[in-house]
C-alpha cells in the first residue's frame, strides 16, 4: 500500500508550530489573529506550490482543491488552525496538515482519482477569541445565526465581523461548502484523551460525537458573620452546594462507566473569608453517546430537592447537544484501511465537539483519531509522536481514495 512521506509531514508540523509559538512548547493562535493569519498564509503558499485552487467563503473558511478526472463533487479533509490560549501543536492543525500531506502524496505519486480533493481550514473552531466554538462551520450548516456571530466580541471589544473584514480571507458566500459541491468529509484529529495510548491503540475509529448536557445550579443562603453566627443557625450556600456535588458524584457513578461528568466552574458570593456565602453557583457538564444515559443523568438532577441544608436550590440548562453518529460506510472504511496497514484500532465516540459534527448533517462525514501522549490537550505539553501522525495520515490517504472509488 502506498504511504505518505513521514519526513515531509514532520516538516509541516514543525513549520506550523512557529506560528504563535509561546516559547514553552505550545502555541497561542487565536482565530484571525496575526499568528493565525501567518499560518493561513503559509498554508496557502504550500497549496499554491502544489497547483491547488484556493477559494474562501464569507466566514473565511479556506478551500484548497485539486481537480479530479471526472465532473464530480469534491471530497474534503481538514480541520482548524486556531488554538486556545497556551494550547498545543496538534489540536486542529494536525487534521489540516495530514490532509495536505495526503493530497501532496496523491499529486507527487500521480495517483488517479475521480473526484476533486479539497483541504479545508474551518474558521474559529475553538471559540477562544470569539464565542461560540465551531462558529463558521456552524453558520454554513445553519446551526448559528450569521448576524449574531458577526457581533461576537473578543476581550478587546473587536467584533468577529471586524476581524473577518480585516483578515483578507473573507470571500463569497457562493464558495461555501454545500452538498451539491462536496460529497464527503474526513477529519483527522488527536484523541485529546488517554484511552488510545493507555490501550496501545494506533487509530481511533470514530463512530460519532457524544451527546452532552450542561447545567448551572444556584444555591441561595443567608450571608452572616463568620465569627458570630452559630453553626445551627446558618444557611451556608457553599455547604449546600458541596453536599449537592457529592450527591451528584455518588449517583452518576452508578451509571454507565463511559459517562464522563465535570464540575468545572464554581462561584461563591460575596467570596470573602469572614462572611458566610449567600449565593453559590456551579456547573455540571455530562457526556455520553447513549441518549438513554443522558436521560438518567437528567433524572438524577431533577431529584435534587428544592431545599438543601436550609438553602433554596434552582437549576437550569445552559446548553446541550444530541449524540451525533457519523456515516457508517466511511467509519468502516477507516477501520478496514487501518487494519490493512497493520495498525491496531478501537471504535470510539468523541467527547469533545468538532466541526465534523456539524458537517455530517449536510454531507457524509467521519473522523480519525490518533493518540495524545498522556491524553494531554489544550495545553502546551500536548504531543503526538510523528510515528502516530504518520499512521493517521496513511489511514486518511487510503480512506479518501476508497471514498473516491465508490
Amino acid at each position: 500500500m502506498i504511504s505518505c512521506n513521514q519526513e515531509r509531514l514532520e516538516d509541516k508540523i514543525k513549520t506550523f508550530s512557529k506560528f504563535g509559538d509561546t516559547g514553552n512548547g505550545g502555541i497561542t493562535r487565536f482565530s484571525l489573529s496575526l499568528e493565525a493569519l501567518a499560518a493561513r498564509a503559509e498554508f496557502c503558499k504550500r497549496c499554491e506550490a502544489l497547483g491547488m485552487k484556493i477559494v474562501t467563503d464569507d466566514m473565511a473558511n479556506i478551500y484548497a482543491t485539486i481537480p479530479g478526472e471526472e465532473d464530480l463533487p469534491a471530497i474534503m479533509s481538514g480541520s482548524h488552525a486556531d488554538s486556545v490560549r497556551q494550547g498545543g501543536n496538534y489540536d486542529g492543525i494536525l487534521g489540516v496538515l495530514t490532509a495536505l500531506e495526503a493530497v501532496e502524496t496523491i499529486i507527487t505519486e500521480k495517483i488517479p482519482h475521480r473526484h476533486p480533493l479539497t483541504v479545508v481550514i474551518w474558521t474559529n473552531e475553538e471559540g477562544a477569541r470569539f464565542e461560540p466554538a465551531m462558529m463558521s462551520s456552524g453558520v454554513i450548516t445553519g446551526k448559528f445565526d450569521k448576524e449574531k456571530m458577526l457581533a461576537s466580541k473578543d476581550t478587546e471589544g473587536v467584533t468577529f465581523k471586524e476581524a473577518l473584514e480585516a483578515s483578507g480571507y473573507m470571500g463569497d458566500a457562493l464558495n461555501r461548502m454545500s452538498p451539491d459541491k462536496y460529497a464527503a468529509l474526513v477529519e483527522l484529529h488527536i484523541e485529546q484523551g488517554p484511552v488510545l495510548e493507555a490501550e496501545g491503540i494506533d487509530i481511533g475509529v470514530v463512530e460519532g460525537v457524544c451527546g452532552m448536557i450542561n447545567y448551572e445550579f444556584t444555591f441561595y443562603g443567608q450571608a452572616g458573620h463568620a465569627g458570630t453566627t452559630p453553626m445551627k443557625y446558618r444557611k451556608d450556600a457553599l455547604y449546600a452546594a458541596v453536599k449537592t456535588i457529592q450527591y451528584l458524584h455518588e449517583e452518576l457513578d452508578k451509571l454507565d462507566s463511559k459517562l464522563v461528568y465535570t464540575t468545572g466552574k464554581i462561584s461563591a458570593h460575596p467570596n470573602i473569608h469572614t462572611i458566610i456565602p449567600d449565593v453559590v453557583k456551579f456547573t455540571l457538564d455530562a457526556r455520553h453517546q447513549d441518549p438513554e444515559v443522558i436521560k438518567q443523568v437528567l433524572a438524577i438532577i431533577k431529584a435534587i430537592p428544592e431545599e438543601v441544608e436550609k438553602c433554596k436550590v434552582s437549576y437550569n440548562e445552559a446548553w446541550s447537544r444530541a449524540t451525533v453518529s457519523f456515516y457508517t460506510e466511511f467509519v468502516d472504511y477507516v477501520e478496514k484501511n487501518a487494519k490493512a496497514y497493520g495498525y491496531t484500532t478501537k471504535r470510539m465516540y468523541s467527547g469533545p465537539g468538532h466541526d465534523a459534527q456539524f458537517i455530517t448533517d449536510i454531507i457524509p462525514t467521519t473522523m480519525i483519531f490518533v493518540p495524545s501522549v498522556g491524553g494531554h490537550s489544550h495545553c502546551e505539553i500536548e504531543y503526538t509522536p510523528i510515528e502516530n501522525c504518520f499512521k493517521g495520515a496513511n489511514v486518511l490517504l487510503q480512506t479518501l481514495l476508497e471514498i473516491d472509488k465508490n
